[in-house]
Parts: C-alpha cells; structure tokens; sequence
C-alpha cells in the first residue's frame, strides 16, 4: 500500500527539486524554510555508504561533539562510585550512582540520554545490558562513554555529543541541531559529520564511499545532497 502524506508534507516536498542535488547550505537554508512540525524539529542527516557491515573493519562507531551543539538538554547519568562519583557530580552529571543506580534501572527508572560508566563499573552494569542496549544507552568505550574521565566525558555530553554507528544495510543517521538553528550554525554541524564520516572511511573499501546523502526534518521530506560537495 502506497503511504499516504499530508497537505503539508506534500507544500513542503513541492519546494525541494527532487532531481537535484544541493550543497550543504542550500540544505541547511531548505530544510529550515520547509519544515512544518508545530515544535522544534531535529535536523537529521542520512549516509549511504559502500561498506560491508559484516567486516568488522569496516562497521563505523564513534562520537562527536558537534561545533554548534545539538539544541537538547542532554539528561546524563554516571555508574561510578568514590572520587569518580564527586568527579562526575562536579561535572554536572544529573544522576550518579552504583549499585544503587543499577537497581534503579533495573526497577524501570530509564528517563535519561547518555549513560557513562567508569570501566570498573561495567561488571555491575552488565546486569542491565538487556534493557540499555536496545535502547541505545548502553555504555561503550567506542562513544567515550566507559571512561576513567569522568569529567571529560560529561562536559561532551552536556556539549553536544553526539553518537553515530553503521546499520546492516550501510546507513549512518544523525541528528545534526534544530530547525531553530541559524542556517549557518545548522550547515556547521552538517559540514563536522560529513567530514567525519569522510576521515571514518575503512581503507579495504573499494570504489565510491558515499553512495548517497540526504537531510530532513522530523516529519519533512528528504532533501539529497551532492556527494562530491562534501
């Protein structure tokens, strides 16, 4: 069955050139002028890359900061315990914590963004691992989230982190700031991930990296850009 769009969907998708290919700012000025939701939408950017996820050498992970920061509060809590729990409070950690946090997770209590645990902590952790890891919370050295620097690893997260990894299919979507960005701050934060992903490329990949590039808004239509401008 052929999904059905809305009136505004469809104002908005008859203002992108869908033959074209845009620049980075173009983009970033469209998705602005497009957009439609009633909130503050995220801006998401969308990566098709020639890899094979099978290969472990070539399954992306990571984190970064971005320039312009994301435009959410980041909600972080920290498994540590002694010097490292007062690290992380003076950090500005929301929740710190150790067994007891681990039972409390255990109990249903998931109402934060970023879980960072110092390495000695992960044994206890683990006891959670099935309910962070479909979630997306689970704590993991590849993100600089298991971590002796408590206090580094905060200050990104509150700083505007952000995590990106390759699905099966070769796809990396990340959120890159909100439609309520300036355009230039917005194509900022476009232009750290691109480049990103450009330096991540594995070298046993062969032919061309990036098959396709898009960006949208939270419930607006996709807007392609050129993968040679990157």
């Amino acid at each position: 069955m052929a999904k059905k769009y809305g009136k505004k969907y469809l104002a908005a998708a008859e203002k992108v050139e869908s033959d074209k290919l845009y620049t980075i700012d173009e983009a970033a000025a469209l998705v602005k002028d497009i957009d439609f939701a009633k909130f503050d939408a995220t801006v998401e950017i969308a990566f098709n890359l020639n890899v094979d996820t099978r290969q472990a050498d070539q399954q992306l992970r990571g984190a970064v900061v971005l320039p312009n920061g994301t435009g959410k509060d980041q909600t972080v809590v920290v498994f540590a315990q002694g010097d490292k729990a007062k690290e992380a409070e003076a950090a500005g950690a929301d929740v710190v914590g150790a067994a007891d946090l681990v039972q409390r997770i255990s109990d249903g209590w998931l109402d934060f963004d970023v879980a960072i645990a110092t390495p000695d902590m992960m044994a206890q952790v683990g006891r959670v691992g099935r309910t962070l890891g479909p979630k997306g919370l689970m704590p993991n050295p590849k993100t600089g989230t298991v971590t002796f620097d408590v206090a580094k690893a905060v200050s990104d997260a509150k700083s505007g982190q952000v995590t990106y990894r390759t699905d099966r299919d070769g796809n990396v979507a990340v959120p890159a700031g909100k439609v309520s960005f300036d355009a230039d701050k917005l194509a900022g934060n476009l232009k750290s991930l691109s480049d990103l992903i450009l330096k991540a490329r594995p070298s046993s990949v062969k032919g061309t990296y990036v098959q396709h590039v898009s960006i949208s808004s939270t419930f607006g239509p996709a807007i392609n850009i050129d993968p040679t401008s990157l």
